[in-house]
């Protein structure tokens, strides 16, 4: 008579292989996009509420560093020029005549000063969730993005976005000389995956895409073109 562990082994070894799919994380209802700088002394308190935000379960927080600051004596260490284009274009949907930092963007939509939490928390509440439920999880070094459908929207863009989920910084300069911001999913690119029509809808790109400059996270952002930068859906990588 065979033992029982020899039984429940034998089980085990009988049980089928499931693929290596990674978990999706929980539903994202809203996006909140940080504009900073480390030249910016009143960015500092900005950069500790995104990083409070990136730990909320049910929020995608970015840290979106701009270069426009550069000239006053430190030059930015993570920004790109192609971040400050995205600030200008939401500053363009909202008739804003200048960019300013800290500032904080709202799933795509409003604009405000990014150190005023309890405005923030307020419009955050008053958005609602994204209309658009997004799914990313992995699979044999492959990210795969679902999206529900949804015949009432306008063609959009998927984008994945690399993030390093946590980035300390010795200002060496400038307004914050001899400061350390602590960054947190600060973003290291914009990568356009390709165009959702409205149908439901599957697209896959290779896990390497997110490896960039010095990234160890990701998420993906599903936002319309054009005039109105309305985030529709979003979904954080896992681990995020």
């Amino acid at each position: 008579m065979r033992s029982a562990w020899a039984v429940w082994l034998a089980a085990a070894l009988a049980l089928p292989v499931r693929p290596a799919f990674a978990e999706p994380a929980p539903p994202v209802r809203a996006v909140v996009e940080m504009f900073t700088s480390q030249g910016c002394s009143a960015c500092l308190s900005a950069d500790r509420l995104a990083g409070e935000f990136s730990r909320e379960p049910g929020l995608l927080a970015l840290t979106v560093p701009v270069t426009y600051w550069d000239y006053l004596g430190w030059k930015d260490t993570l920004a790109e020029h192609a971040f400050d284009e995205r600030q200008r274009a939401y500053a363009v949907q909202n008739r804003f005549h200048q960019l300013a930092t800290p500032q904080a963007v709202v799933s795509g939509r409003e604009l405000i000063p990014g150190s005023d939490r309890g405005r923030l928390s307020r419009l955050i509440a008053e958005s609602g969730t994204l209309p658009v439920r997004v799914k990313v999880y992995e699979h044999n070094e492959r990210i795969v993005i679902d999206i529900d459908a949804d015949s009432t929207a306008r063609p959009a863009e998927i984008w994945l976005v690399p993030v390093a989920r946590s980035r300390p910084v010795v200002i060496g300069r400038g307004a914050n000389e001899g400061r350390v911001a602590v960054y947190a999913n600060v973003v290291r690119g914009f990568h356009r995956v390709g165009t959702w029509t409205g149908a439901a809808a599957r697209f896959e790109i290779s896990r390497a895409t997110a490896r960039i400059g010095g990234a160890d996270g990701y998420a993906v952002l599903l936002q319309a073109g054009g005039a109105n930068r309305r985030i529709l859906g979003a979904a954080k990588g896992p681990g995020l």
